[in-house]
């Protein structure tokens, strides 16, 4: 009878928590902890106003962060982001200057060209074998150096497009940001694209055992290009949603992206040696990453002190997650 008592406890435990990943708990816990010690220092924080500000601000993070989860489920990071974010915004702003046709195409156009540099990304890893730490390396200081050259060192003298402010901070739907409408939809497409299509289960299946993946069939390489474009892709739809809210593109406006986007994926439960993840756990990563930012920044935590938090936590989940045995 005391044998029985165990299974009796663990059965009316709900079935969503007993299947749930720990790190996606742990992330949500967190979560409220957050609200609860922000409140404290500000009672606007439990707003609801202030709340949805802040779910905006995590729009941002959110849609870059997803092309940086696809990455890492590889197996791979894209280091690329910084200039990456800034091109696609830049370019998307550039397109004003060049009348009404170019200026309705500044959207499609600065997400083209982020996913050119993915592509290049991609390709570097996946043809050339080249690890992807130095490929996106080499990938971001190619576009910062062509956005200088653009710019001539300063920043651009073009603004954003009405149709990239309104994407960034209007309303279609009444009290929803259209920037949560767009993380929503990306989020959405992700979350299809990994659980419902084979080039879902080959980017876990690369993750897990690359060589594996290939003996099965899997274009392995193919698979891998997509997936660095599809990440250039967000990080430029990222950076035109940030030009759209600030009203302008800026040089380095993506540098502060980098790591609170890997940050983001990895406490979410991602393991970075990839092969395992779930989008979920990337948004409470997002929403996780963005109150934490608007804490410090309520109790005025210097820039140094951010990346710092930020490097700690990427190292803790590696510890937690990411020990798993070597892929061959």
């Amino acid at each position: 009878m005391s044998e029985a008592l165990p299974m009796r406890t663990v059965k009316r435990i709900p079935k969503f928590l007993r299947r749930a990943d720990p790190a996606i708990l742990t992330a949500f816990g967190c979560i409220v902890a957050l609200i609860i010690v922000g409140s404290v220092y500000s009672p606007s924080f439990l707003s609801t106003d202030y709340l949805l500000q802040q779910l905006k601000v995590a729009s941002f993070l959110g849609v870059i962060a997803t092309g940086m989860m696809l990455v890492i489920l590889l197996g791979q990071i894209d280091l690329s982001v910084p200039w990456v974010v800034a091109g696609g915004a830049m370019m998307a702003c550039a397109a004003t200057a060049y009348g009404p046709v170019a200026a309705a195409l500044a959207i499609p156009f600065g997400i083209f060209c982020g996913t050119a540099f993915g592509t290049l990304n991609g390709f570097g890893v996946a043809y050339l074998r080249i690890p992807s730490m130095i490929v996106t390396l080499a990938t971001n200081a190619v576009a910062q150096g062509l956005m200088v050259v653009y710019t001539g060192g300063f920043a651009p003298r073009d603004s954003a497009t009405n149709a990239m402010r309104y994407l960034a901070t209007g309303a279609l739907v009444p009290g929803v940001p259209n920037a949560v409408v767009v993380w929503a939809l990306v989020g959405a497409g992700m979350v299809f694209m990994l659980t419902k299509t084979r080039f879902g289960r080959a980017v876990y299946g690369i993750g897990n055992r690359e060589r594996a993946a290939y003996l099965s069939g899997v274009n392995t390489r193919r698979v891998v290009l997509i997936a660095f474009a599809i990440s250039g892709g967000l990080s430029a739809l990222g950076g035109v949603l940030l030009a759209g809210y600030a009203s302008k593109a800026a040089q380095a406006m993506g540098d502060a992206y980098l790591l609170p986007a890997i940050a983001a994926v990895v406490l979410g439960g991602t393991s970075i040696l990839g092969g395992k993840g779930s989008y979920l756990g990337t948004v409470a990563g997002v929403i996780l990453i963005t109150l934490l930012q608007s804490i410090l920044s309520v109790i005025q935590m210097p820039e140094a002190g951010r990346q710092i938090i930020y490097g700690v936590v990427i190292i803790s989940m590696l510890l937690l997650y990411g020990r798993t045995p070597s892929k061959g």
